[in-house]
């Protein structure tokens, strides 16, 4: 079974940075998509950014120029580094792996951007 293991998140004052790590196992082969959504109190579940096997990435428009999704595709390791983060930015952050076709979810990691 595919487990997705977060690490990170945390406190920060608006305008300041932070960075977040996800490992996937399970497999001997990289996950063909790795990334983040997030969700805040009261609203749907919301990508914030995917990175392919081969480097394409796909950023939500509010997050564009400010995070940074990267990937070790022989650790099955996905980053995402946040800068300039605002209080908007404030949720629970999920990592996610699709292999064969099957997303699996990481546990959730909070991010608290105070004002």
């Amino acid at each position: 079974q595919v487990q997705v293991v977060q690490s990170g998140g945390g406190l920060v004052q608006p305008g300041g940075s932070l960075r977040l790590s996800c490992t996937a196992s399970g497999s001997i082969f990289s996950f063909s998509v790795m990334g983040w959504y997030r969700q805040a109190p009261g609203k749907q579940r919301e990508l914030v950014a995917d990175i392919t096997s081969g480097g394409s990435t796909d950023y939500a428009d509010s997050v564009k120029g400010r995070f940074t999704i990267s990937r070790d595709n022989a650790k099955n390791t996905v980053y995402l580094q946040m800068n300039s983060l605002k209080p908007e930015d404030t949720a629970v952050y999920y990592c996610n792996a699709i292999l064969g076709g099957i997303r699996s979810w990481g546990q959730g990691t909070q991010v608290t951007v105070s004002s």
